[in-house]
């Protein structure tokens, strides 16, 4: 008889397997490069599991990009929380982090911003999900330049996110000294620079 205090791991659904092993692949690989032979095959389940659940790579790899802006803001939200009522010290503490986080060997950028790069065609599902999840960040970025003060919130935020985004793609450029070691640096200098008379 087992012990009832032990509680043994739920198996993963097929679509959990597919979405899991096709996240870690996208990442990795790139979702051009990625077939859905090997995403099945390495997630162990069959292809009508996957068209059960997604009617296409396309469908699959959106679904994969929503679960990474909400991974996001999970990120972005947590550094607000640290920092009640600071707008300028919750986007250090979000850049600081994501300086740590680049500075790791198997780190690829954000995945939205890969997609982008991946899928220049419009109307494309990988591109309106990134689209749509820069477009809240911007939003959001403005909101919080505007409850720092700034003289020129549209274009503190345009800032902030051009700094976010070159984080994303030089964390891929450089091997060692990346330059992402100095965002948040970068960051606090061009608020300063927009809160000054």
């Amino acid at each position: 008889m087992s012990d009832p205090k032990i509680s043994e791991a739920t198996p993963l659904r097929a679509a959990d397997k597919i979405r899991e092993t096709a996240r870690e692949l996208f990442y990795r690989e790139g979702i051009r490069a990625v077939g859905v032979d090997e995403i099945v095959a390495k997630a162990g389940v069959t292809k009508p599991s996957l068209y059960r659940t997604y009617k296409s790579k396309d469908e699959l790899a959106a679904a994969v990009l929503r679960e990474g802006a909400d991974r996001f803001w999970v990120l972005f939200d947590a550094a607000v929380a640290e920092h009640p009522g600071d707008p300028r010290a919750q986007i250090l503490a979000y850049l600081a982090g994501l300086s740590q986080r680049a500075g790791k060997e198997d780190y690829r950028g954000c995945p939205l911003t890969n997609a982008a790069v991946e899928y220049p065609e419009a109307g494309h599902p990988a591109r309106v999900e990134a689209q749509q999840h820069k477009a809240e960040l911007r939003e959001r970025l403005q909101g919080m330049a505007q409850a720092m003060g700034a003289r020129a919130p549209k274009a503190l935020a345009d800032g902030l996110l051009l700094l976010i985004e070159g984080a994303f793609l030089t964390s891929q450029l450089f091997d060692d000294d990346r330059p992402t070691t100095e965002v948040a640096r970068a960051a606090d200098a061009l608020i300063g620079a927009y809160l000054a008379d």
